[in-house]
């Protein structure tokens, strides 16, 4: 049997990574999204700069790509066993379901997830 590994670097990086796009992604979304007078304000012919990315933001949600991307790096961690590629298939996860992007978005993040927790326990090896 596979000796566990121990919460090392690698893991405090990927959860700052999570941390850093989960909670970026609610940010800016209470910030940017939520608040009914930034739709005036980003209509207006002189819009300010936070527009642009709104605008952004705004149509990814729209063509599900937060959950399609966390899907994608959550299958592609799973498969190859990459610790970096499950910490950000779990952050664009969070970021998924904060987008309305829920139902492709949280199986990334658990696929990300569940092949984090693998790596850590050595259960990973034993699949192989």
């Amino acid at each position: 049997m596979a000796k566990p590994q121990n919460f090392g670097a690698a893991d405090a990086v990927c959860l700052a990574l999570v941390a850093l796009i989960g909670g970026g992604a609610a940010a800016f979304r209470q910030v940017a999204i939520v608040p009914r007078e930034t739709v005036g304000i980003c209509a207006a012919a002189n819009a300010p700069g936070f527009c642009v990315p709104r605008a952004l933001v705004l149509s990814l949600q729209y063509y599900q790509a937060f959950g399609w991307a966390a899907l994608a790096l959550g299958l592609a961690a799973f498969i190859a066993g990459w610790r970096l590629a499950g910490a950000l298939a779990l952050g664009l996860g969070i970021a998924a379901v904060v987008n309305y992007n829920g139902t492709t978005g949280i199986l990334g993040a658990a696929l990300g997830l569940v092949t984090w927790i693998s790596l850590n326990t050595g259960r990973y090896q034993i699949l192989a």
